[in-house]
């Protein structure tokens, strides 16, 4: 893991397309912006936590479901 001390105003480049600018700090609290390319998801972590629980609920889903009813000829 890199870690790198920034004050506010200042950023970090990842790769040629995604910056991410120290907005504000506040106590034990800091603001990010991030700007990236529209084709690179940005979550925060819970949020893509949910999103990989709710895709490994669907993808056991369609394993139950008999191939037939997911419009497949076996």
């Amino acid at each position: 893991m890199l870690v790198l001390s920034r004050q506010r105003d200042e950023s970090i480049m990842i790769g040629d397309d995604v910056e991410i600018i120290i907005v504000d700090v506040r106590g034990d609290k800091v603001r990010l912006g991030i700007t990236a390319p529209k084709n690179i998801p940005v979550h925060r972590r819970e949020i893509y936590d949910a999103i990989q629980r709710e895709k490994k609920e669907s993808q056991k889903q369609q394993e139950k479901e008999p191939q037939t009813q997911r419009g497949k000829e076996l």
